[in-house]
C-alpha cells in the first residue's frame, strides 16, 4: 500500500492564500462598514440620507397673460433677478384713468376751499350787520324785526361755513381714495414683474409666453440653494443627545472629502423609520429626524456643482465631554471650508 506524500510547500501556499483572502475581506469590510458608524469613535453617530433643498414656486399674484420668461430650466438665478413678466397693458390704462380721477378730486378740493373762503366772508359781513343793528336798536334807529333778520342771516352764514368745512373734508377723503386706487393699480403692475426671492436653480419652467394664468398660477419652480441640507434619522437613544448647533459632517458617495455642517433641526416627535433609511436593527421602528445644514458660504462658492438628491451619510457629534475627534476620513474638508466655517461662527 502506497501512502501519498505530504507536500508542505503547497500547504503553506494554501494557508497564505486563505490568510490573504481573510485580510482583504477584513479591509473591505472596514471600508464598507467602518464609515457607516461601526468604527466611529464614541460620541459620533451616523445616518444615511441625501442632499436636499427647499423648493420655491414663483407664481403670479394676479391673473394675466405671460409676456416674458427670461429663465430656463437649469439656470442659476440670484435674489431679486427678474425671471418673468405679466402683460400690464390693461392695468396701465386703468392707472391713467385712476390718475385722472385724482386730478378731478383735487379740483373738487380747490372748489371746496373757495366755498369756505366765500362762506367766511359772508359770516364776517353778517356779524358786522348784527353788531351795527344792535347799536342802532339801543337808540330805536332800527326796528326789532330788522335786527332779528340780521341775526338770522348771521346764523345762516355760520351754518353755511360749517357745511363748506364738511364738504372740504369729504372732497379731501375722495382724493385719498383716488390716490389709494392709483397705488393699488401701481402695486398690481409691480407684482407683474416676477423676481427670484432667493439664489436658486430653475428646476421646472411651468409656463410659456402667451399663456394666461389665474391668480396664483405658477411660472417657475426653484431649488433654493441658500438652504441646502441633509436629513438623517437617529433612534431616541442618540437623538436626545443632539442639540441645535451641534457640529456635523456630510460624506457624499461622489466626493472624496467631507462637507462641514451644523445641526439646524431635531424633530420634537418620533416617527416610523422611512423605507429609504437603513438601520442597524429592525426593532428600531421609531426614529427622530435630524437636519444638517451646509454653510451657505460654501454652497455659494461651489454653486455650479451643487446637486440635490445625491446620497451619502451624515455624521453628528453627540453632546457630552470630552468632545470626540473626527475620524481621519471626516477631517478631510474642501480647501475653502475653513473660511466658510469661520464665517458661520
Amino acid at each position: 500500500m502506497t501512502i501519498p506524500s505530504f507536500d508542505h510547500k503547497k500547504s503553506y501556499r494554501l494557508i497564505a492564500t486563505l490568510v490573504g483572502i481573510a485580510l482583504a475581506a477584513g479591509a473591505g469590510a472596514y471600508l464598507l462598514y467602518g464609515r457607516t458608524g461601526d468604527a466611529l469613535p464614541t460620541g459620533i453617530v451616523s445616518g444615511n440620507g441625501r442632499v436636499e433643498a427647499v423648493q420655491v414656486d414663483i407664481a403670479t399674484k394676479i391673473p394675466g397673460r405671460v409676456s416674458e420668461i427670461s429663465a430656463r430650466e437649469g439656470d442659476i438665478v440670484q435674489p431679486g433677478q427678474i425671471v418673468a413678466r405679466i402683460d400690464t397693458s390693461q392695468l396701465r390704462a386703468q392707472l391713467l384713468r385712476a390718475k385722472a380721477d385724482v386730478a378731478s378730486a383735487e379740483s373738487q378740493v380747490a372748489a371746496a376751499e373757495a366755498a369756505i373762503a366765500q362762506a367766511k366772508a359772508q359770516l364776517i359781513l353778517a356779524e358786522q350787520e348784527v353788531y351795527r343793528s344792535a347799536k342802532l336798536l339801543e337808540t330805536d334807529a332800527v326796528s326789532q324785526a330788522l335786527h332779528d333778520t340780521r341775526v338770522s342771516q348771521r346764523d345762516v352764514a355760520v351754518a353755511v361755513l360749517k357745511a363748506a368745512d364738511a364738504t372740504l373734508v369729504s372732497r379731501q377723503r375722495a382724493v385719498d381714495a383716488a390716490q389709494a386706487n392709483v397705488q393699488d393699480i401701481q402695486t398690481q403692475i409691480d407684482d407683474c414683474v416676477l423676481a427670484a426671492p432667493t439664489i436658486g436653480r430653475v428646476l421646472y419652467r411651468l409656463a410659456e409666453p402667451g399663456e394666461v394664468l389665474s391668480a396664483g398660477g405658477k411660472v417657475l419652480t426653484l431649488v433654493n440653494l441658500a438652504d441646502v441640507y441633509m436629513e438623517m434619522f437617529l433612534p431616541a437613544g442618540q437623538a436626545h443627545r443632539v442639540s441645535i448647533g451641534s457640529e456635523a459632517r456630510i460624506k457624499l458617495d461622489i466626493l472624496d472629502f467631507a462637507l462641514p455642517g451644523t445641526v439646524t433641526f431635531v424633530s420634537p416627535e418620533s416617527q416610523f423609520t422611512p423605507k429609504q433609511v437603513e438601520t442597524s436593527s429592525e426593532r428600531e421602528k421609531l426614529m427622530f429626524r435630524v437636519k444638517i445644514a451646509v454653510p451657505a458660504e460654501l454652497v455659494r462658492k461651489h454653486i455650479e456643482k451643487v446637486k440635490t438628491g445625491v446620497r451619502g451619510v451624515g455624521y453628528v457629534r453627540l453632546d457630552g465631554e470630552p468632545a470626540p475627534e473626527w475620524p481621519a476620513f471626516l477631517k478631510k474638508l474642501p480647501p475653502d471650508a475653513a473660511a466658510a466655517m469661520s464665517d458661520r461662527r
